[in-house]
């Protein structure tokens, strides 16, 4: 069994109401529901509901592999709004100003080449200021709130593990149409992963 793990409700409802061949419309933050195929869970936004609940799943289903969707930010141009993005690689982003990590990089197992690529860097904290995005700007393409936690937890278990996120919003960028914005990137999701699960 493959596991589906979204942080937030919002971005798990349009697939779980499109998906025909499973019985997802359970699925509540926290709670794993499955069919024969697929397990499907919604974390809650974060590195620490990412990592207990992602930890949690592990422990009682044991699936296959893991993809981990959702929506993330783009810090360059090169990522447009709406667009696909498979990283290549995770880190975390909230005390990477340390001299020694605590967390490593988590290279990411598996991978989907016709999307874009790049580094994804997980953090709880906003990014202020122009100083502090070229800082992130040259070390990875896009951020988000769960990835590393999901990532970082499914290594240390053995299961391999992918991140799709859709592109939302651009790093200290305000975006007047967000609601929709954000309703159009869960429908680019649901369409990659009705296709993805086949």
């Amino acid at each position: 069994m493959k596991a589906i793990v979204f942080a937030t409700l919002e971005e798990a409802e349009p697939f779980v109401d499109s998906y025909k061949r499973g019985r997802f419309s359970g699925v509540a933050e926290g709670e794993a529901v499955h069919d024969d195929d697929y397990l499907v869970t919604v974390t809650g936004i974060g590195k620490i509901k990412g990592a207990l609940r992602t930890e949690r799943l592990l422990r009682q289903h044991r699936p296959s592999e893991i993809l981990h969707v959702g929506t993330c930010v783009a810090l360059v141009d090169g990522l447009k709004v709406g667009e696909l993005f498979s990283p290549r690689q995770v880190f975390e982003g909230d005390r990477i100003e340390l001299a020694a990590p605590t967390y490593p990089r988590m290279p990411l197992a598996i991978k989907f080449d016709e999307m874009q690529t790049g580094t994804l860097v997980t953090q709880d904290h906003s990014v202020s200021g122009a100083q502090e995005l070229t800082y992130w700007q040259r070390i990875a393409e896009a951020s988000d709130m769960t990835g590393y936690a999901v990532a970082y937890v499914a290594a240390t278990y053995g299961i391999p593990c992918g991140i799709v996120k859709v592109i939302s919003g651009r790093m200290g960028t305000e975006d007047p149409k967000l609601r929709k914005t954000l309703a159009d990137a869960h429908a680019t999701l649901t369409d990659f992963l009705t296709k993805h699960l086949g």
